[in-house]
């Protein structure tokens, strides 16, 4: 089994004035439990609304050869209360990617100031990449669409709004699984969105629904129309064992034929449209 460990500070450590993204690697460098983890778990550095998480990155860079048994990495776990999504300052990943060969998860939480690589991201062992954010910009997009990641078996984008950083269209997502190269893709996640249905119509287009057996299109604004789009093509995703619709506008009737499929599915959490002089507004699921 994994061992993991969560480094986090809390208000009052930053506020004494000793704590923040400037010492901790320093912490986690003296603690003695490191040799023994597999995964390291960042929350917050104290100032994540203010300072970015770069010092963080450059001293695990720079204390490579400390952190070369860590096959998994969280940068970014903190909920609304000590820092909103939106909010959290990320930082400039390029180096990176050369100092932690061995790692095979990486998961990142918030987009804002987030920089995947200067150049092309080239890694042979990683096998999941996750991005939790309230809008995922299109540079970021394109670097996943360009990345050279052979083993990569899970990705997992929150696509999000405009107005908390995703600047990019459908046709980024339809360029992102036409141009990307991931030989051993099965796990598909493009959630999040206020353009699901849309979303849905790329991913059946795409190259990739053959080999996926999980198909993660939750948390966004998913209706009856992309309900249709995919049971229309079911039967071209050949491995698909899994889909996740949780949150979602989908209509009962809706819910009761993908419910219909042979594979499961996951239509929790249904959620009502607003309306307000006359135009429908459905909400993904995490935004601010």
């Amino acid at each position: 089994m994994e061992k993991s460990k969560v480094y986090s500070y809390d208000y009052d450590d930053y506020e004494e004035g000793d704590k923040g993204a400037d010492t901790m690697v320093a912490d986690i460098l003296a603690d003695s439990e490191l040799p023994e983890l597999d995964e390291i778990v960042i929350g917050d550095w104290g100032d994540a609304w203010e300072d970015s998480v770069n010092q963080i990155i450059d001293a695990i860079v720079e204390n490579k050869e400390k952190f070369s048994h860590i096959k998994s990495l969280f940068i970014g776990d903190m909920d609304f209360e000590q820092c909103e999504v939106s909010w959290i300052i990320q930082g400039d990943y390029t180096k990176l990617w050369d100092a932690m060969p061995q790692l095979e998860h990486l998961t990142i939480k918030g987009s804002t100031d987030l920089v995947l690589s200067e150049g092309q991201i080239k890694h042979d062992n990683l096998k999941s990449l996750t991005i939790i954010c309230g809008g995922l910009p299109k540079d970021v997009i394109e670097s996943i669409r360009d990345a050279k990641l052979p083993n990569l078996e899970k990705l997992m984008l929150y696509i999000g709004v405009e107005n908390y950083g995703f600047d990019g269209t459908i046709e980024d997502i339809k360029e992102l699984l036409e141009k990307s190269d991931f030989p051993k893709l099965t796990y598909l996640g493009l959630t999040d969105s206020e353009i699901q249905d849309e979303v849905a119509q790329a991913v059946v287009d795409s190259k990739y629904k053959e080999k996926l057996e999980v198909l993660d299109l939750s948390m966004g604004s998913l209706t009856d129309k992309g309900v249709d789009i995919l049971c229309q093509h079911i039967d071209e995703f050949k491995a698909l064992k899994h889909l996740d619709a949780h949150y979602h506008f989908i209509s009962g009737e809706g819910m009761k034929k993908l419910q219909a499929l042979s594979i499961s599915v996951d239509v929790e959490d249904p959620q009502e449209e607003d309306e307000w002089n006359g135009q429908v507004y459905r909400y993904p699921m995490l935004t601010e």
